[in-house]
């Protein structure tokens, strides 16, 4: 073997020894997750599933939580159409699929993942992740239930709750104990009598009544934002510089509010009309 090879071959080895040990250090600087079990209520049979569940794929570790998440996705749907179906025994496919989506969707996962602390214990390696949080957590103290498209999520809490949902259920092979671990932390579920309407439909629905024409006008590119116009008039804006969506949505929600407002007003002045007229 000659000296040129040799070196290379101690070169290579001296590199995985630092990468070994800066894996090692990285591992120490994980977060434990024994308070994790003390959260849920459950205790994991299989502890590489909990890790699992909390692995972000960010931290580069050759496994992460997504294969999970796809089975808590599933696990999480079946349940709440399980539930909903013996809970509103009239209610037709349509508004039972709304209910159920409005109950598994990324903003409510993400709600019960910082209202329980399961964000603290995620391991990862997104450096805007910790301020993402900081401002959800802020933003959703305006909307006690759910902003309907309103605020800005970080998916990487909703995909840790289902991830968490898929651990327990591979944990057990049960649907009943997953019900029963997470029927709480994922409280206060929203009921027929609480589901709220999307802006961007009630705005819709409230101007087709009404014979008024809506129209969105896109600023995204130039402000971040859009404007509504409700019959050639300025009824309200909205504005997000991280996503699209949320501007259009918070425009909808600013524009309801107006039209609502302007259409109570035109209605007592109506009244106040009839009256005089008696």
């Amino acid at each position: 073997m000659t000296a040129i090879t040799i070196e290379a071959l101690k070169e290579q080895q001296q590199i995985f020894q630092q990468q070994s040990q800066s894996a090692g250090e990285s591992t120490q600087s994980l977060p434990s997750l024994d308070e994790v079990e003390q959260i849920l209520g459950y205790e994991f049979n299989n502890k590489r599933l909990l890790e699992e569940a909390f692995t972000h794929a960010s931290l580069g570790l050759g496994f992460s939580n997504e294969r999970l998440e796809y089975v808590g996705d599933s696990v999480l749907n079946l349940l709440f159409t399980k539930q909903q179906f013996f809970e509103y025994p009239d209610l037709p496919p349509g508004p039972l699929t709304r209910l159920r989506a409005a109950n598994v969707d990324t903003e409510k996962l993400a709600r019960a993942a910082v209202k329980h602390g399961l964000h603290r214990y995620l391991r990862h390696k997104k450096p805007l992740l910790k301020e993402q949080i900081r401002q959800f957590s802020e933003e959703i103290q305006r909307y006690p239930l759910h902003s309907n498209g309103l605020v800005d999520v970080p998916k990487a809490l909703a995909d840790l709750v289902e991830s968490t949902i898929g651990a327990v259920f591979i944990d057990t092979n049960s649907l009943d104990v997953v019900w029963k671990v997470f029927k709480d932390l994922l409280e206060p579920i929203i009921r027929r009598e609480t589901l709220k309407i999307h802006p961007v439909t009630q705005l819709y629905e409230v101007c087709q009544k009404r014979n008024l024409k809506v129209k969105f006008v896109d600023l995204w590119k130039e402000s971040t934002g859009f404007d509504v116009f409700v019959d050639d008039q300025l009824v309200g804006r909205g504005k997000c510089s991280l996503k699209k969506e949320i501007a259009h949505n918070r425009a909808a929600k600013d524009a309801l509010d107006n039209i609502l407002r302007i259409l109570d007003e035109k209605d007592t002045n109506i009244n106040i009309v009839e009256e005089r007229n008696v």
